[in-house]
């Protein structure tokens, strides 16, 4: 599976200035200065062909995932812990995303590292756990603060144990191409029919329920109409096609729990960013239509 990854933009580091330094002396820092700064950028937006592949899910990619997670809930009051162990756990499903094998003479040192997983925790099948109650609180009390007039139906959805709820966590890093999505998504499909039929957990689902990493720009707000799809850019861009679907969605402010270690300083064409989580609830009947969307737009 080859892709072709773009490095994340970096903040340019500032050198700083010697008080003792003469006007010719400063004017020439000044343009060693400017020569460096065109040498680091032709560097942070150098292009490389990195080769992906596709894992089943082990013990060892556990804190690989756990971190995603981590990105995802950023401070949430959830036990990322317990969830990944569950992932790993039900490993008949899901899988890890990462680089392909390097010749041993390589000076990467990541090629243990996890870029990104797919996987389905089964939120009525595991009610009786603590991180699906975790969740189910988180979601029902953002939507309460955000968007009231959904709290009622969405508690109903996730309370209604013969239409089961199935969390969909498809995390991996920003610089990951979306590309990458649709055979993950493909595999997963497949993994959960074959479950379904042999009685597996995590096979049987009436909805998903996603929430999605989102960002709307610095100056406008979140909009409550048809608009509002206008105003969000979808950090994992396929998602959009499952946002298109959902038979109730909304969105809630990170703004407050991000920082550049979780978070980042987003930037998007120059624009300043506020992220967002954007929760959605689609019924198992339209992934047909998304996976015709996602194949459309996303083939390699």
């Amino acid at each position: 599976m080859a892709s072709q990854a773009k490095r994340r933009a970096l903040e340019p580091r500032k050198v700083p200035e010697d008080d003792d330094d003469s006007g010719e002396e400063d004017m020439g820092s000044e343009e060693n200065s400017e020569e460096d700064s065109e040498d680091d950028e032709e560097d942070i937006n150098e292009e490389v062909n990195v080769e992906f592949e596709a894992h089943s899910i082990s013990d060892m990619h556990h804190d690989g995932i756990k971190k995603l997670l981590q990105q995802l809930f950023l401070k949430a009051k959830l036990d990322t812990g317990e969830l990944t162990d569950i992932i790993i756990q039900q490993n008949h499903i899901g899988s890890v995303i990462m680089q392909a094998l390097v010749p041993e003479d390589s000076d990467d040192e990541d090629d243990d590292e996890v870029f990104g997983f797919i996987s389905l925790f089964n939120l009525t099948e595991r009610q009786d756990t603590e991180i699906a109650e975790q969740i189910k609180e988180l979601i029902l009390n953002r939507c309460q603060q955000s968007s009231p007039q959904l709290a009622k139906p969405l508690e109903m959805m996730l309370n209604d144990s013969s239409k089961p709820v199935g969390l969909l966590l498809s995390e991996r890093f920003i610089n990951v191409p979306p590309q990458i999505a649709l055979p993950m998504h493909k595999q997963l499909q497949k993994e959960l029919a074959d479950a379904q039929k042999t009685n597996k957990p995590c096979g049987k689902c009436h909805y998903y329920l996603l929430i999605s990493k989102t960002l709307v720009e610095a100056s406008k707000s979140i909009l409550h109409d048809s608009q509002q799809q206008k105003e969000l850019m979808f950090v994992n861009a396929e998602e959009e096609f499952f946002y298109e679907h959902a038979a109730l969605k909304f969105n809630y402010s990170v703004q407050d729990e991000c920082d550049t270690g979780l978070g980042g300083r987003w930037t998007f064409q120059d624009a300043p960013m506020k992220p967002f989580r954007t929760v959605m609830i689609v019924s198992v009947d339209k992934l047909g239509e998304i996976m015709e969307k996602l194949t459309q737009y996303l083939s390699l």
